[in-house]
C-alpha cells in the first residue's frame, strides 16, 4: 500500500519530471522547425546572364531550376556604392542593413562589440542560428569575429595579370586563355576560387547534417567577376558565331570620363579603346563560360542537400552584387545607372515558395537580409533600412514596399531615381541627365530628356530623386547643380 507521503513525491516526480520532458520536446520541435536558410552570392552577375529569365545563349541549368522551383523577383536593384568597387557597398549594405551612405559611415567602425552585434550573422545567431561564411568577403569586419564556423576568405576580385588587359586587339591577339593557369587569377592556389568555395560549402553540409541546430550559410562566390577564366570545356561551349552583339553596342559612351567610367577606369581598360565588336564577342564569350562553371558548382552545392535530407527545410537565396555591362552602351563595367549594370537576379526557392512564379515589384538586393531575419522569426531592429520580401510571395495583392528605386555611384559622378517604370539618370559633372521609359524601351536605347514633352515627367522625378537623398543621407546638392529643373 502506498503511503500518502509516497504518493505526494510520485506526483512531485511525475509533474516536474513530465514538465522537463515536455519543455526539452518544444524545445527540439522548435528547433526542427527552424528552417536552415543558404544564401549563394554571385558577382558580377548581370540578370541578363541566367538562361531562364530571358537569354537564350547562356547555359544555366542549375539557376534556371531555382528559376523554376522558386519564386524569382525580375526587378532586383543594388543602389550603387561610392567607389569604383561597387561589391564593397554591396557586401557592406547586406551585412549592416544599412543604405549605402549609412554602410559607408560605419564600414571600418566595426571594432566594438555592439557595432558586431547588429551584423547580419550576428542577429542571425540570436534565433539558434548555427553562422558559416565561405568565399569573397570584401567587408571591413572581420568574418571570424561574426560568425561561428569561417571557411577560405577570399579577397574582393582574384590576382590579376597584365595580360588579362586591353584585350583581345584582334583575331591574333591570341596570348590570353582563361584555362591557362600560369596567368594566376581564379587559377591562384592550384584549385578554381569557384571550386573551393564550393568544396568549403560541401563540407559545413556535411558537418551540419549531423547536427540538430538550424544554419545559415552565406556562401560567396567572386565569379563571375573578371578575370573571367575557366576551364576549357566551358569555353568551348560559346563559339564565337553563337555570341551576339548588344543591340546598345557603340564603340565608345560619350557621358564616360564625366561619369566616372573612364578609360582610367580598371574595369573600362579591360577591353580596347573604342570598342570593338570582335572584343566583345570574346568578354562576353569568357563570361558566359565562367557563369556556366559557376552553375555547376551550385549544382553541387544544392545536391548535397538532398543527399543530406536537408533540402526540404531549407531556404535558398541566390542573387549578385550587381550586374555588368560587357559591351552594352560602350560600357565593360559594372559603374553606371543602366538596368544592365544595377538590376540582378533573384531567386527564392524553399518552404512554401510558390513554384515558378515570377514577381516584378521593384525591390533592392539588400531586402535579401531583411527577409531572412522574417524567416527566422527575428524581429526586424529599426536600423535596419531594407524590407522582407516574403509578404510579396505570399500575397498576389502586395506591392513593393519602395515608391521608387534610388542609384548611386560615388560622391559626384551620377545619381538615378526609377519610379513607375521610367528612369531618370544624372551626370552632375557633365550637367546631363538621361530619361529612359522602361515600358517601352527596355534596353534604354532612346533618351528622352531632350523632348520637351517630357519636361513634366523629368521635373516630378527629380522632386521625388531629392526626397530620396534626404532620407539616405546623401548629401550632394543637385538643386544647385540643375537649377533649371525646377
Amino acid at each position: 500500500m502506498i503511503k500518502a507521503i509516497d504518493l505526494k513525491i510520485i506526483c512531485f516526480l511525475l509533474f516536474f519530471g513530465c514538465k522537463e520532458i515536455k519543455e526539452k520536446t518544444h524545445l527540439d520541435l522548435q528547433t526542427n522547425k527552424k528552417p536552415n536558410i543558404i544564401f549563394l552570392f554571385s558577382d558580377d552577375q548581370s540578370f541578363k546572364d541566367v538562361n531562364a529569365l530571358g537569354n537564350p545563349e547562356v547555359i544555366t541549368p542549375t539557376m534556371d531550376k531555382l528559376v523554376e522551383e522558386g519564386t524569382t523577383f525580375t526587378h532586383t536593384y543594388n543602389m550603387g556604392g561610392w567607389n569604383g568597387a561597387i561589391c564593397v557597398a554591396s557586401r557592406a549594405m547586406i551585412i549592416s542593413g544599412r543604405s549605402v551612405w549609412r554602410a559607408q559611415q560605419i564600414s571600418g567602425n566595426y571594432s566594438k562589440n555592439e557595432d558586431l552585434d547588429k551584423t547580419w550573422p550576428r542577429l542571425m545567431e540570436t534565433a539558434g542560428y548555427e553562422t558559416y561564411m565561405t568565399g569573397k568577403w570584401h567587408v571591413q569586419a572581420k568574418p571570424d569575429s561574426i560568425f561561428n564556423h569561417v571557411g577560405n576568405v577570399l579577397r574582393g576580385m582574384p590576382f590579376d595579370t597584365p595580360e588579362g588587359y586591353n584585350r583581345p586587339l584582334n583575331k591574333n591577339d591570341t596570348l590570353w586563355k582563361p584555362w591557362k593557369k600560369e596567368f594566376g587569377g581564379y587559377w591562384k592556389g592550384g584549385k578554381h576560387w569557384s571550386e573551393l568555395v564550393k568544396d568549403d560549402a560541401l563540407s559545413f553540409i556535411d558537418n551540419a547534417a549531423k547536427r540538430d541546430k538550424p544554419f545559415f550559410m552565406y556562401v560567396a562566390f567572386n565569379a563571375p567577376h573578371d578575370p573571367r577564366q575557366s576551364p576549357k570545356k566551358y569555353v568551348d561551349m560559346y563559339p564565337l558565331d553563337s555570341v551576339s552583339i548588344p543591340q546598345s553596342f557603340m564603340p565608345e559612351y560619350p557621358f564616360a570620363e564625366e561619369m566616372g567610367a573612364g578609360k582610367k577606369l580598371r574595369d573600362e581598360r579591360l577591353a580596347p579603346f573604342p570598342r570593338t565588336e570582335y572584343a566583345v564577342k570574346v568578354n562576353k564569350q569568357e563570361y558566359y563560360a565562367i557563369t556556366t562553371h559557376l552553375d555547376d558548382q551550385i549544382k553541387e552545392i544544392i545536391n548535397s542537400l538532398e543527399k543530406k535530407g536537408l533540402k526540404e527545410n531549407t531556404y535558398i537565396i541566390f542573387s549578385s552584387d550587381h550586374g555588368l555591362a560587357i559591351g552594352e552602351h560602350g560600357l565593360l563595367g559594372k559603374q553606371n545607372m543602366y538596368d544592365h549594370s544595377v538590376r540582378v537576379p533573384l531567386m527564392v526557392v524553399g518552404p512554401n515558395i510558390p513554384k515558378g512564379k515570377k514577381i516584378d515589384a521593384d525591390i533592392y538586393l539588400q531586402d535579401i537580409m531583411a527577409t531572412s531575419l522574417d524567416i527566422a522569426d527575428v524581429k526586424k531592429p529599426e536600423y535596419i533600412e531594407f524590407n522582407s520580401f516574403l509578404d510579396l510571395v505570399s500575397d498576389k495583392q502586395a506591392k513593393s514596399r519602395y515608391k521608387s528605386i534610388y542609384g548611386v555611384y560615388k560622391k559626384g559622378s551620377q545619381r538615378m531615381i526609377r519610379k513607375d517604370n521610367y528612369k531618370l539618370i544624372l551626370y552632375p559633372k557633365a550637367k546631363q541627365m538621361l530619361l529612359y521609359n522602361l515600358n517601352e524601351d527596355p534596353l534604354e536605347l532612346n533618351d528622352l530628356a531632350k523632348d520637351a514633352e517630357n519636361l513634366d515627367k523629368i521635373k516630378s522625378l527629380f522632386i521625388d530623386l531629392i526626397q530620396l537623398q534626404k532620407e539616405k543621407g546623401d548629401a550632394l546638392d543637385l538643386e544647385s547643380i540643375y537649377k533649371n529643373i525646377i
